[in-house]
This record gives C-alpha cells, structure tokens and sequence, in this order.
C-alpha cells in the first residue's frame, strides 16, 4: 500500500457473515473488491463503492488483505487454490485472512501453501452471526504468526472488536470448531425443552423465563428460545451450516481419540431438520420436527 493511498481490502463470499463484514470495511474507508458466486448478492455493496470482481484472483489483485467467508473446506479450497483462485494473485506484502469455518486440518495446509507462495496468513474465524457482522463486533479467533496478525489487524479492527490469538495456524479453526460443538447442543437440547413444555401445556412465558434467566440462561439461549417461541425463522445461522460444523466436530474430535456422543444427538435434530425443508433456514428451526411430530 503506497502512503496515503487507501488500503485496499477483498471479500470472497458475500453470505450472511460476509455481506455484513464487506459492508464494515467500506464504511472505514478500504477500497473493496468482492466476489460472490452469485454476483446478485453484491448490489448492495456495488451501489456503495465495491468493485465486482469476475474471479476470486481479480478481486485479489492489488489487495493489501483478501478475506474469505464461504460455507466449508471444499469453497474454500476453490475460492483459494482453484482456477482463477485467489492465492495466486496475491502480492507478497498482502494478508490472507480466512474466516470460514474449515477443518483445523484444511486451515493448516492452507497456511503452507500460503507460506509457499510467501503471503502472510492467518486462520481468523469469527463468533457471532449476521447482526454482529453488520455492526463490526465479530470477534476474530485467530491462528498463525503474531506478525500476520499485526498485519492483518487494521482489517480485523474494521471488522470486529476484538481479535484473540489463539495459537498457531490452524488454532482459530480448531476453537471455532469447539465453540459451534457448544452451541449446537444447547439449541438441539432448547429445542427439545421447549417442544416438552409446549406438549405439557406450561406457560410459555414463564418456561422461557426459568430457562433464560437461570443457569441454562447463556446468550445463545437467551436468542434462538425468543425465535423459536415466536416462530421467527429469518436466518441468523443455518441449519445446514450448524450440521456441517457438527460433521467436522465429530471428525476432529475423533482423531484426537475423543468419540462427541453429545454431537451426535445433536447432529440428528439438525439432519432431521435439514431433511425436512429447513437447511436454509435459522438454527431455531429445529424446533419445528419436534412440533409435528
């Protein structure tokens, strides 16, 4: 980046998370290139500046930091390594931030080949959903070297609040995968709680008070159970997107030894709900199984 001219920033995947996080870089001032599979979703931002790029490796050329949002490893592996991907077209001094949610497995191949191609790296996926990405308080859960971080931070910090390192490449990757573990199973476990009190006949308003104001009460709770007792579905996170998480818990936890019984519970309330209509709507949505069932 030339002194004072404005840095220049890409975004890869244009979904619910990536929309919000283009949209933030815009607003600090970035020069933004985009690329989204389906180009219909970067009107917005074409109509605030961005410019909309054929190919990930023209949305890369030039950029100081290219940021990728895409549903798994397989996106991300083409969005990066595929034809006209991204990597390739990166200059040396520019940061490479992947904040999909990928196998830890992925997000370390990932780092040697972006070593390889002598581009900084980090893994830098995020907590929080769509509302957090549309205001720029995600917080960044971050593997690879401090100097790619500190690189990388002016991006972050138009992006989120707050950017915790958590050890090497592939570090943000493994903790995200942890953290979605988590939440799956207090939304499968929700979901089936409040089906139960519904089928009883309890009072709903109170149920949802014991459950939200006591010890089951944490943030996630305290969200999906207000959408899932009001029916409201408008996506924050998919359904499909939380199995997929789950698929790849399960998976790394085993190659460390560790069998996620819990995850596999889980796992089947959102297949069912996928299976049923569901995958592209909210997380709350596995609910609804158990409502007609």
């Amino acid at each position: 980046m030339s002194q004072g001219s404005k840095p220049r920033a890409a975004v890869l995947g244009l979904g619910l998370m990536g929309a919000g996080m283009a949209g933030n870089l815009l607003t600090a001032g970035f020069a933004l290139s985009v690329y989204n599979r389906n180009p219909d979703k970067a009107a917005a931002l074409v109509e605030r500046g961005a410019h909309l790029a054929a190919t990930p490796a023209e949305a890369a050329a030039g950029a100081d930091y290219v940021v990728v949002m895409v549903a798994d490893d397989d996106a991300s592996r083409d969005v990066w390594l595929g034809s006209d991907g991204a990597l390739a077209a990166m200059a040396p001094h520019a940061v490479a931030i992947e904040s999909s949610t990928i196998t830890p497995e992925w997000a370390r191949s990932l780092a040697g080949k972006a070593r390889d191609a002598g581009v900084r790296f980090i893994d830098a996926p995020v907590t929080g959903s769509r509302a957090q990405a549309e205001g720029g308080t995600l917080r960044f859960l971050v593997g690879g070297d401090a100097d790619a971080l500190d690189a990388a931070r002016p991006a972050l910090d138009a992006m989120g609040s707050e950017a915790l390192t958590i050890g090497p490449a592939g570090s943000g990757a493994l903790i995200k995968i942890i953290n979605n573990f988590m939440c799956s199973i207090q939304v499968g476990s929700l979901a089936e709680a409040l089906a139960m009190a519904e089928r009883s006949g309890l009072d709903m308003a109170t149920t949802l008070h014991v459950l939200t104001q006591g010890a089951p009460g944490s943030p996630l709770v305290k969200g999906v159970s207000q959408r899932m007792a009001e029916r409201d579905f408008t996506p924050n996170f998919f359904v499909s997107l939380m199995a997929k998480d789950l698929r790849y818990a399960i998976a790394t936890f085993a190659a460390s030894g560790i069998t996620l019984e819990s995850a596999q519970a889980a796992l089947h309330r959102f297949e069912t709900a996928e299976r049923e209509g569901h995958g592209q709507d909210d997380i709350a949505t596995v609910i609804e199984p158990l409502r007609a069932g």
